[in-house]
């Protein structure tokens, strides 16, 4: 197919810039149909955006003999009984991150794809930003030697919106955890992108502001199969916002930020500080590789293969249920 048409189900915040344009805008995809639950703001959003069919109702979007791929932009807790939906009727799916509530959750979506021969993928767009793809650049390349340690710090002070109703991110029911499951998520997938496999790991949460009822305080350790370690803090009851990653080699260092637009700073035979500025729509070159997977022209590396691997971390350091 030249076009992938894609259908959206939720079209809430992270669509109005991020994702949904990218699927209207980039070259060779098309967004032809948008759900949301309520119709005057369903409606809204597809007149502001020029998408040409609504539905309330997620089953008619997904059964439009228009639409070839569906991409469901909902909080975690909706995402396996929609993904099934949507492998039933034989489409291809992109869910946002994180992938689901569990990593049982997810491998069960992973599997039924995978036996339909259809393709799953997941928003973690990171693995295809020009930002991220210049930091596996310098380590594929020996720049700082051999990887020995990775350190991540992510804290925020807290804000009104963490007790704000209907913010399902701190609903450990909707989202899986708190800010962790869906912040920490994207830090995870993003370093085994760069640096291999996690094979093991170990951590801590507590609640320690106690404002909601998920946590809002993490520390974890971790070991690559590579045998290079890791370890990061996460709070989000701060003093101040911080987010830092500093990748330790033999020969020198990689620092950056996950979530900031902060200069990539490279330490070694070579100094460099680099501005890599995102995209306005951040998910735009996600969306032009999962298209071109979709028509066999490349493989993407935000599938859900791959996005299991980070459930399995987040399960065992929020200590979730592996059968969930």
């Amino acid at each position: 197919m030249s076009t992938v048409r894609w259908g959206m189900i939720g079209c809430g915040s992270v669509t109005e810039l991020k994702s949904g344009p990218a699927f209207y805008k980039a070259p060779g995809s098309a967004l032809v149909a948008v759900m949301g639950r309520r119709e005057e703001a369903v409606r809204d959003y597809a007149a502001r955006h020029g998408i040409a069919r609504f539905y309330t109702d997620a089953q008619a979007l997904i059964d439009d003999p228009e639409v070839d791929a569906v991409y469901i932009a909902t909080p975690p807790d909706s995402h396996l009984a929609f993904s099934l939906m949507v492998a039933a009727a034989g489409k291809h799916c992109c869910v946002e991150k994180p992938m689901s509530l569990s990593a049982g959750q997810s491998e069960q979506m992973q599997r039924t794809f995978e036996q339909a021969g259809l393709h799953l993928f997941v928003s973690y767009y990171r693995r295809s930003l020009p930002r991220f793809q210049q930091v596996r650049e310098w380590l594929q390349a020996g720049q700082i030697g051999e990887l020995r340690h990775l350190t991540w710090t992510l804290c925020k002070p807290p804000s009104p919106m963490d007790v704000q109703a209907g913010n399902w991110r701190t609903d450990p029911e909707v989202a899986g955890g708190g800010y962790f499951a869906d912040l920490a998520s994207h830090g995870f997938d993003l370093f085994q992108y760069l640096a291999g496999d996690i094979v093991e790991v170990a951590g801590f949460t507590a609640r320690q502001a106690a404002r909601y009822a998920a946590e809002d305080a993490v520390t974890a350790s971790w070991r690559f199969a590579s045998g290079a370690l890791g370890m990061g803090c996460w709070n989000f009851a701060a003093d101040r916002r911080e987010d830092r990653v500093e990748l330790i080699g033999s020969k020198g260092r990689i620092t950056f930020s996950v979530f900031d637009e902060q200069p990539l700073q490279l330490a070694g035979e070579v100094s460099l500080s680099l501005e890599v500025p995102n995209h306005t729509h951040i998910q735009w070159h996600h969306v032009l590789g999962m298209n071109a997977h979709i028509r066999g022209e490349s493989q993407h590396p935000a599938v859900a293969i791959e996005a299991l691997k980070t459930d399995r971390i987040m399960d065992q350091v929020l200590q979730r249920n592996l059968h969930q």
